[in-house]
């Protein structure tokens, strides 16, 4: 996937967020996803999710697809029912194919127990490309979370260490790169 051009970014707003949060809101939103949005908020990392940057009137797809182009590094919130949403799927697809480091975070859920199901309303492109993104994702570090027996204080602070130790490795790189130049 092509990367919009700086010019271009800055005449549809700029970067959205440091960090993309893609989450099923049904299974997340009120408890990991919303905590480490409002954790790596008070620690000064503009952070996106959904139902606090977005508002009435928005263009989902658009806005969406914004954030995650403009995002530094996203966090992918796995969780149960999280391949039933084509909007996770779409969203994880982006953030992969844009080549963004993604932190997985496997809540309540097994890495092997993730797959994309065909319920015969995605086109099969959609179902490639979703597969492909899960694969990818599901074969990078990620975090485990039991919400039975698990610290919620340890899940925390994992997670955003490693949101901030892959900001600063991109800012390297990116710094790296524009020396390369």
């Amino acid at each position: 996937m092509q990367r919009l051009p700086t010019k271009l970014m800055s005449k549809i707003g700029g970067p959205v967020c440091d960090v993309f949060i893609n989450h099923r809101g049904i299974d997340t939103k009120r408890n990991v996803a919303g905590l480490l949005y409002d954790n790596l908020t008070r620690i000064g990392v503009r952070s996106f999710l959904d139902s606090m940057n977005m508002k009435p009137g928005d263009r989902l797809f658009q806005h969406i697809d914004r954030g995650i182009l403009g995002c530094k590094v996203g966090v992918a919130v796995f969780s149960p029912r999280y391949c039933d949403s084509y909007f996770c799927l779409h969203e994880l697809a982006l953030l992969m194919e844009s080549n963004k480091r993604v932190v997985p975070i496997f809540y309540d859920v097994k890495p092997s127990q993730l797959s994309v199901k065909d319920n015969g309303t995605c086109p099969p492109s959609d179902l490639q490309r979703f597969a492909f993104a899960l694969e990818d994702a599901k074969n990078t570090v990620g975090l485990t979370f039991d919400s039975l027996n698990g610290d919620w204080s340890e899940l925390l602070r994992n997670a955003s260490e490693a949101v901030i130790m892959n900001l600063l490795e991109v800012k390297e790189e990116r710094k790296y790169a524009r020396k390369q130049r």
